[in-house]
């Protein structure tokens, strides 16, 4: 199995994706879950040499992640097929340029909540929480001394807008995690981004976001329909109906060009969020049925 990291995640976030009795279960199956680059563990802003630190860190593509990614699997670990790429939301992404990227060692995919191209909507989305980060007196260009606090608060809010649905806030599900009303939620999304991120972190991750497109790099040159069509490994994608950041009907359109591809959307209000572990358990069980399913056809 491999699955990277998404958008705010560290491989200890992922562990939420199996487990004992689960359908990927490390009693049986050799789990690989790389960080993404920029996620503070992996090579990220905030901890490479000064040449490259901060806001001099390098535009790191999802197919750079990926290169990367073959490497540790191949040339380090040693494996020559991959049983399937599974990931939520940024390592979804990164599971459709798996499959796309080397086709000829990837089994099979389930990327849910994400895409295979980020879309214009979702790139102008990007932009909005990247303009509200920047916009703090302390940005400075990425060269700050301290935290931009204003605009970590700022890109939280933001973002906690468009991670969950209008009937999530409508029917007020905010309650099932524990806050009083949608004040209280904004407030833990600020104390999240203050206590865990750093500013140009996120910033060299979004870059990636933004940038995300299976065809971009050598192999397709831009031809779309042509990576997608190249798809070889048995696919189930996952969208949200709800979602916000990535409609089913970009998935659709991905489904209509890929060789061996089934669109199995699920209904939430939870949104994009319906995957965070622990929020949907519907979502859970039928993404560990479609696990199971893909597994079970080796």
């Amino acid at each position: 199995m491999d699955g990277s990291t998404f958008y705010t995640g560290t491989h200890h976030r992922s562990e939420g994706f199996f487990g004992p009795g689960r359908a990927i279960d490390p009693a049986r199956h050799f789990i690989v879950c790389p960080n993404m680059f920029g996620n503070g563990l992996s090579s990220s802003p905030s901890n490479s040499a000064d040449s490259q630190n901060g806001a001099r860190f390098p535009l790191v593509t999802l197919w750079n992640n990926i290169a990367c990614q073959h490497r540790l699997i191949t040339g380090h670990l040693g494996i020559e097929r991959i049983a399937l790429v599974a990931g939520w939301s940024m390592a979804g992404c990164q599971a459709y340029q798996w499959a796309a990227q080397y086709p000829d060692i990837v089994e099979a995919i389930l990327p849910f909540c994400a895409s295979a191209r980020t879309s214009p909507h979702n790139f102008v989305f990007l932009e909005g929480v990247r303009a509200a980060l920047c916009a703090d007196q302390n940005w400075n260009g990425g060269d700050y001394n301290t935290p931009p606090v204003v605009g970590l608060k700022a890109f939280a809010r933001v973002y906690a807008g468009w991670a969950f649905s209008q009937t999530f806030y409508r029917e007020g599900l905010y309650r099932q995690l524990g806050f009083a009303d949608p004040e209280a939620l904004l407030q833990d999304w600020d104390a999240d981004h203050l206590r865990d991120w750093d500013a140009n972190n996120l910033l060299a991750k979004l870059a990636t976001w933004q940038t995300g497109d299976i065809s971009a790099g050598p192999l397709y040159q831009g031809d779309f329909s042509a990576a997608l069509g190249a798809i070889t490994a048995r696919a189930i994608l996952m969208p949200c109906t709800q979602d916000l950041y990535f409609p089913p009907e970009d998935n659709a359109i991905e489904a209509s060009m890929m060789p061996r591809a089934e669109l199995r959307p699920f209904d939430s209000p939870w949104s994009h969020c319906a995957a965070s572990p622990g929020n949907d358990p519907g979502f859970t069980a039928s993404l560990d049925a479609a696990l199971n399913e893909l597994l079970e056809q080796r």
